[in-house]
């Protein structure tokens, strides 16, 4: 069922769960206050309970409500990349539910960028929004997706197809140097850029691992096998959904060229494992992507590529 931003805000102040849009992916958005609502998000993600949430909110003045000690680099941060793609990582607010950031004293934040669940936030107050989608399983980027993920039981705020497709950043803050425990659209060299300041990424320390969302537990995985390839040796099986940008496959293969254009394999990356299940493929090939430094959005398709990989 699909629902406007008032009957949501209806729903949400009655406790419970909507599939929300962001630029990112698809959420489920309940009251972040009310924990039984949270509660209700990972039972139907079948979340674990010790996975922290990323909370959602609108206005600066929510933030006071969910975090302590805002320092004069998460202002700068948040002037520059809010609302946007980056989820900030602060000392709790004794007023956040424990179940909210898998009982740590610590809690993510960011700002989405798109209208209608700003509007929605503006009438709910702060919301949790983990990805609209069974744990595990690829993140949805269209309403669609979330409908049939859950057969219709979760009503869903229709804001179109995601326009970044791929989950935020995730910057820890709470010592230095900063630390990104998720690679996303904004970048360890723009941070550090913007605040003169060394920013490290994650090595697979277990404890920073514990303190963000999306990194703990198996991620964006189809039902089939996704394995990298080069295209000086690409495999030869017509019975497989093909992910390229350089290699041409074959006449009589399926297959998604995205001619190196990056944002536009980030946008519909999910939607291509979801098109590959749907179609019965057992195995998703897609082509060795260039280093890094090339394309701000190669880091997060890589690890999200990755985290869905078979080899």
């Amino acid at each position: 069922m699909r629902i406007s931003v008032e009957q949501a805000s209806e729903q949400i102040k009655q406790g419970e769960v909507v599939a929300v849009p962001t630029e990112t992916v698809y959420g489920l958005a309940a009251d972040c206050f009310n924990a039984h609502a949270v509660k209700k998000t990972f039972k139907i993600k079948g979340r674990p309970a010790d996975n922290p949430l990323i909370v959602h909110i609108s206005e600066l003045n929510q933030l006071d409500t969910l975090a302590e000690n805002i320092s004069d680099d998460a202002r700068t941060l948040i002037r520059n990349f809010w609302p946007g793609p980056l989820t900030l990582i602060f000392p709790k607010h004794h007023a956040v539910p424990d179940i909210v950031t898998g009982g740590l004293s610590t809690v993510a934040v960011r700002m989405p960028y798109h209208p209608l669940t700003l509007s929605l936030i503006r009438k709910t107050g702060p919301l949790t929004a983990p990805s609209a989608n069974k744990s595990g399983r690829p993140s949805p980027t269209k309403a669609k997706h979330v409908e049939d993920e859950f057969k219709g039981t979760v009503p869903v705020l229709d804001g179109g197809d995601c326009s970044i497709g791929l989950e935020s950043t995730v910057l820890d803050l709470t010592q230095k140097p900063y630390t990104i425990l998720r690679p996303g659209y904004v970048t360890p060299a723009a941070i550090e850029d913007l605040l003169n300041t060394e920013v490290l990424k994650l090595t697979g320390s277990k404890k920073k691992l514990m303190s963000s969302p999306g990194t703990r537990y198996t991620h964006y995985k189809p039902s089939a096998s996704v394995i990298w390839f080069s295209p000086l040796n690409p495999p030869s099986d017509k019975d497989a959904y093909y992910i390229t940008h350089s290699f041409e496959a074959r006449d009589g293969y399926i297959s998604f060229d995205y001619n190196a254009d990056f944002d536009l394999l980030a946008r519909h990356l999910y939607d291509h494992f979801r098109t590959a299940d749907h179609l019965k493929f057992q195995k998703i090939f897609i082509e060795e992507l260039p280093p890094d430094q090339n394309h701000p959005v190669i880091a997060p398709l890589k690890d999200r590529i990755n985290r869905a990989s078979s080899h």
